[in-house]
């Protein structure tokens, strides 16, 4: 067998096709760290290192990490073609203005924030791959898809209309499947490799792998935070990965497919460290900005609002997690009357905190733009 598996016949006849058997993990020859991957490793390990000290100094954490979870969801939807924006994921009114593309980011959020109280009960294993996956699925355009089980068919990949026969790629038959995620769930927790390289690996084999029907790119993408955080190399959900991914999406799928072909670990090693570092330093950024905006915000409130600070700064608070807002869901949120709570947010128009968005609408909308720019960068549907 090659280093990085073989391709398996199936079926006969006009059926026949040949589906991608993986070979186990760790790779064989073992993964060679050179100087240039050795560089990488620990300048990827700083940077982690950073990101968990500086969510220690965050005031008002929970906030912030409700934000990075949802861009992350964002960002990894749109890798899969979700054409959301950050607004539409903000947006007071979603229940109702509620669509497909903003299923899949919402789901995805549900997973994430899902994904974190299971492992406190239960190992990462693919009982626990399953649980995240029948909430990634609940009612959106895979839930006809086997949402919650493995894939009992042949699954491929490919443009939309490609069959078995044209495929790009056609991943484990059934039962190499079933064989390939029980070898990947003893490497995620015996194996002895550098974490880093382990989390690598084990994210492209999954990939590979394709145990599920529809959502594979996106639960694979969450798992590499959770083995982040299960190898105590983060203890939040303060990197979003898939904005590099994003940015890289032609040769993130590449750089898969070579491994497959021609076994080159080692160079997908790389571009993934890279990616942590990409995505590590672009998060450290956005803490620093949120963090300086807000700061300037307050001491703007402190100093220009002589009284009647209270509900002032309550809606203030609550624009740190929700940007766009509208007054009655924010009266309802904060536990204040509509009349303080719309007072409130006068204020914070005057001070230019709050933009309006639809004068004009009976509900109006406002905007916290300067803080909703920052989180923007990487959103964009045409980035």
């Amino acid at each position: 067998m090659k280093r990085q598996g073989e391709f398996v016949n199936n079926l006969s006849g006009e059926m026949s096709y040949k589906s991608f058997n993986p070979s186990d993990l760790p790779p064989v020859p073992s993964i060679k760290i050179d100087e240039d991957m050795l560089h990488l490793i620990s300048k990827a390990n700083r940077i982690l290192g950073k990101l968990d000290q500086k969510s220690d100094d965050i005031p008002n954490k929970e906030l912030y990490i409700s934000m990075y979870i949802r861009k992350e969801a964002l960002l990894s939807s749109q890798i899969e073609g979700t054409q959301a924006t950050l607004d539409d994921i903000f947006d007071p009114n979603i229940d109702a203005n509620i669509n497909l593309e903003v299923t899949d980011v919402i789901n995805y959020i549900k997973a994430s924030t899902y994904s974190n109280e299971l492992i406190q009960t239960l190992p990462l294993s693919s009982r626990f791959l399953k649980n995240i996956h029948e909430v990634l699925l609940e009612e959106v355009r895979g839930e006809d898809k086997n949402p919650g089980e493995f894939r009992k068919t042949q699954n491929w990949i490919g443009p939309q209309g490609s069959s078995l026969k044209n495929a790009k790629f056609i991943p484990p038959n059934v039962s190499d499947m079933n064989d390939a995620m029980s070898k990947l769930e003893n490497y995620i927790h015996y194996d002895e490799s550098n974490h880093l390289i382990k989390i690598a690996l084990a994210h492209y084999q999954f990939e590979t792998i394709h145990p599920f029907l529809d959502g594979n790119g996106r639960i694979g993408r969450l798992l590499i935070g959770l083995m982040l955080k299960e190898y105590k190399l983060l203890n939040t959900d303060i990197l979003y990965i898939s904005y590099y991914f994003k940015r890289n999406r032609i040769e993130y799928y590449d750089r898969l497919m070579d491994v497959r072909l021609k076994g080159h670990y080692e160079q997908w090693i790389k571009f993934f460290l890279k990616g942590i570092i990409e995505a590590g330093n672009n998060s450290l950024e956005c803490i620093n900005l949120l963090i300086s905006l807000n700061k300037k915000n307050a001491k703007l409130i402190e100093t220009k609002i002589p009284s009647s600070k209270k509900s002032v700064f309550e809606v203030f608070r609550y624009i740190q997690s929700n940007p766009i807002i509208d007054i009655p869901e924010t009266s309802k949120k904060i536990g204040k009357a509509y009349n303080t709570t719309a007072n409130a947010i006068k204020k914070l128009q005057d001070l230019g905190i709050l933009i309006i968005k639809n004068e004009q609408d009976r509900n109006r909308i406002y905007i916290y733009e300067d803080y909703l720019a920052i989180l923007r960068e990487g959103t964009e549907l045409n980035s």
